[in-house]
């Protein structure tokens, strides 16, 4: 045999080889994995689609929370999803673009990734499977309002700019009283878990809430008041979000996140259209100027910062910026309805005025914008709120279990009044706007109202209804 046949002998030879041995592996190969709903699917639905299809805003009339409202579909005949046949399924047809046009869904935003379509097709041609666990089944949507056991820690509360509504915080949902605390108006409930802050806006039409699922997602919602209707449900980042504010001529909604960055929203649109990432710590607070045309910011970075709106410009940290000037991070902030000037406070437990704009150069040491320091409380400083012509502020603090409420005079740090009947920790206080009365919550789940001028207590009930209580989500009177 010549050497050339012996060659092709011995290629022919390998190929066979070679070949049963590629088989073989193929063969022993594993299955294409199989898509988890709960670990795969409802994590996208929940960061990218059920701000605009949730029962509280089922655009529509589609709902994404469950596999069975996603079974179910919404208002086409189509149906949503077709379990094994990804292609003829109108969700898939929605998320994913053709030659001549980009998806149809999301509607705000970026197209879902590659790879996220990719795990939706999987998942469908997999069966669509739900593996929801029993511990996340539970429905609470505004037809399926929380059942309390026990009172929730509370975080936020606020008087409407009228004085005739309080809006509370509870699990899932914000709860509107009549101002008097004598009944429930409305229980506006949403998908997130925790609520961090609600703001009415400056008219009292709509209320912003900046709440999130920790370690999970983060939310944006704006409510309109009067029909209780949800507008905006915005997912942000990957944890909860802070301390929401409104711009003066209602048109923006600011916040803080756990990503170290300061945001602000366009509230008819959601676009972002603020955002700083010169804070190190988390931002836990936001006021705006009076004119609107700056942000103040504080955060764990024991900073309070300023940033100019317009060009989205970090310009000044308004503390000083002196090692140990400042004994820990601040935690909330109020503009002075009045004049250029903020109040804060933090984990030293002092509140502090200060001028927002700087007037003369910086030097390292200096703390110049700092007006006046009052009288230290206990504890750490959770919230702080101007009366509505700035001649008062309250303040709330929690130390080793118990808390307290102050009302200091702006102008000449005089303590007002020390607040009666607090009960645990004080997360968050709201004046009145007739500035008589100020509002606390905090770890004991009630709410109480006091006079500001006395500190006597007025009123406090619980802030959420006893397992069992008859009260309509929607709270049609």
């Amino acid at each position: 045999m010549n050497l050339l046949a012996r060659c092709c002998r011995l290629a022919l030879c390998l190929a066979i080889v070679l070949g049963g041995a590629f088989a073989a592996v193929a063969a022993d190969a594993p299955a294409e994995a199989k898509v988890s709903y709960a670990r795969d699917i409802r994590p996208i639905f929940q960061a990218r689609c059920q701000g605009c299809h949730q029962p509280a805003k089922a655009e529509g009339q589609f709902v994404l929370t469950t596999v069975a409202a996603i079974l179910k579909g919404g208002e086409s005949e189509e149906p949503a999803i077709v379990p094994g046949k990804a292609d003829e399924s109108l969700l898939v047809k929605q998320i994913v673009s053709t030659d001549k046009e980009p998806p149809a869904m999301p509607k705000e935003g970026e197209p879902l990734s590659a790879s996220d379509v990719t795990l939706i097709k999987r998942w469908i041609n997999q069966g669509a499977a739900d593996d929801t666990p029993a511990s996340s089944a539970a429905v609470v949507d505004m037809q399926h309002p929380p059942v309390y056991t026990r009172p929730p820690v509370l975080t936020a509360v606020a008087f409407s700019p009228d004085g005739k509504l309080l809006a509370v915080s509870g699990y899932h949902e914000v709860l509107l009283y009549d101002a008097d605390g004598s009944e429930i108006v409305a229980r506006l409930v949403g998908m997130s878990e925790r609520i961090e802050s609600v703001a009415f806006s400056p008219d009292g039409t709509r209320l912003g809430v900046t709440a999130g699922s920790p370690g999970r997602m983060g939310e944006v919602q704006v409510w309109n008041v009067g029909e209780r209707r949800l507008e905006l449900a915005l997912p942000i980042t990957y944890d909860s979000i802070f301390g929401g504010s409104w711009s003066h001529d209602g048109t923006r909604f600011a916040f803080g996140c756990a990503d170290n960055s300061l945001r602000a929203i366009e509230v008819a649109s959601g676009k972002q259209v603020l955002f700083q990432g010169a804070h190190s710590d988390w931002v836990l607070d936001t006021t705006w100027s009076n004119n609107d045309s700056h942000l103040i910011s504080v955060s764990r970075d024991r900073s309070m910062k300023l940033t100019e709106v317009a060009t989205q410009q970090f310009v000044d940290n308004i503390t000083s910026i002196t090692p140990g000037a400042l004994k820990g991070g601040l935690m909330s902030v109020a503009t002075h309805p009045k004049a250029d000037q903020v109040v804060a406070g933090g984990a030293d437990g002092q509140p502090k005025l200060y001028q927002i704009y700087r007037t003369k150069v910086r030097k390292i040491g200096d703390d110049f914008n700092r007006l006046r320091s009052y009288e230290p409380m206990p504890g750490r400083i959770f919230s702080v709120c101007f009366s509505a012509d700035g001649s008062l502020f309250a303040a709330g603090s929690s130390s080793d279990g118990s808390g307290e409420v102050r009302v200091y005079r702006t102008a000449d740090v005089k303590r007002i009044s020390t607040f009666e009947g607090q009960h645990g920790p004080v997360y968050a206080v709201a004046f009145h706007p007739d500035a008589t009365r100020v509002a606390s919550v905090g770890f004991d789940g009630y709410v109480r109202i006091n006079n500001a001028e006395s500190g006597k207590l007025i009123v406090e009930f619980l802030a959420v209804p006893k397992q069992g209580d008859d009260v309509a989500a929607t709270g049609d009177k």
